[in-house]
Parts: structure tokens; C-alpha cells; sequence
């Protein structure tokens, strides 16, 4: 796992730095996205619709397991809340670390965005979440018909990111290799805690059975 990580990482700064090594194509593709009038409802209704699934996937996993006592199901919503504290975390160091402009801030003339944007563009916060969301998803319940459409999701989510003018096409490239990572991540976390708490019970009761004797 240690070794995936550092993977990961070496994935993340070598997709980060596409800024400046491949600025041409990126924002050549950016540009092929992006209509001259993005003011969209769809592809906004596409890019707030990552926020209430952030709230909704883990709040309902962990009442429906509360409410029917399934510690899988609430063992699931620590995983998605897990993902997703990780990719905020994960996204807001990046965001600060590279400090890269909004494309239409440094390409005004080229970038059309649905509103004025200002901040950190690199990388894209929703595509990050929709992809820690749906690999969320796709990890836990291990069915095509879940993860397929998730992940279509997510997809349509970065996509939406570049045709609104709010990201390059790296930013969100970048996005969601942190989204999946985060997601993974988390799973090994919570088996680690999981497996801790199932090894501190059976002490507890083995240790209680001894005093019995």
C-alpha cells in the first residue's frame, strides 16, 4: 500500500505539472470545451449536483445502517465521508501550493466562464469530489450497474467543469486521480480501524472469560 502511495503522488506532481510543460494542448483543449456562452442549466445543474450527493451518499448510508443495525452499511458511509475528507484535504493543499489562475483569467479573450471566477484553479475541487464519490461507490457495492453510471457521472461532472470556463482541462485530469485516490485511501483506513476495533473486542472477551475462570 505504502508502495501505491508513493505512486500515487509521484502521478499527482507529474499531473500537476502539465501547466507548464504542456500548456498549449491543455488549454487548446480547454478551449474546444468551452462555448462562447456556457450559461448552460444543465451542465450548472451537472456541477452543483456533486455537493448534494456529498451530503446525501454518507448521510443515507449510515442511517439506513443505524436504522436496520448493519454495521456494512454504516462501515460504507465512514468510507465515503473518509474519501471525501481526503480529497478536500488533498485538493485545498495542492490549490494553494501551485496557485494557478483561472483559465479565463489568463486567457480572457479564449475562456468564456458562466460567471466571474476568481481563486485557485488547479486542480478541480467538484471533479475531485464526483470521482472520490463514485469510486467510493464502485469499491463497496461492486456492481457494474452501479459503477458504470457512476462514474459516467463524475466524468460528465469534469466535463462540465471546462465547458462552464472554470478549469483546464489538467485541472480536472488531475481532480479525479486525487477523487480516485482519496477513495482508496480511505478503504485502506477503514480496514486498518475496522480490524483494530474487531482485534480490541476479542482481547476485551478473552481477557474477561480468563478473569471468569
Amino acid at each position: 500500500m505504502l508502495i501505491k502511495l508513493k505512486c500515487f503522488i509521484a502521478g499527482l506532481l507529474i499531473l500537476s505539472s502539465i501547466q507548464v510543460s504542456g500548456q498549449n494542448w491543455d488549454i487548446n483543449i480547454t478551449k474546444s470545451i468551452n462555448p462562447d456562452d456556457p450559461n448552460s442549466a444543465f451542465w450548472k445543474g451537472v456541477t452543483n449536483s456533486v455537493n448534494y450527493f456529498a451530503v446525501a451518499m454518507p448521510v443515507t448510508q449510515f442511517a439506513v445502517g443505524v436504522i436496520n443495525k448493519n454495521p456494512t452499511v454504516k462501515r460504507q458511509a465512514y468510507l465515503t465521508a473518509g474519501s471525501i475528507a481526503i480529497e478536500s484535504i488533498v485538493t485545498q493543499v495542492l490549490k494553494y501550493s501551485i496557485n494557478r489562475p483561472r483559465p479565463a483569467e489568463t486567457y480572457p479573450t479564449e475562456i468564456f466562464p458562466y460567471k466571474d471566477l476568481h481563486g485557485k484553479s488547479m486542480p478541480s475541487g467538484h471533479t475531485a469530489l464526483a470521482f472520490a464519490l463514485a469510486t467510493s461507490a464502485a469499491l463497496e457495492y461492486k456492481k457494474w450497474y452501479i459503477a458504470v453510471p457512476a462514474y459516467l457521472w463524475a466524468g460528465a461532472v469534469g466535463y462540465s467543469r471546462m465547458y462552464l470556463g472554470a478549469h483546464y482541462f489538467s485541472d480536472v485530469m488531475t481532480g479525479a486521480a486525487i477523487g480516485v485516490g482519496s477513495a482508496f485511501l480511505s478503504r485502506y483506513l477503514v480496514k486498518i480501524i475496522f480490524k483494530e476495533k474487531k482485534f480490541t473486542s476479542q482481547t476485551q472477551q478473552s481477557q474477561a472469560w480468563r478473569l471468569s475462570l
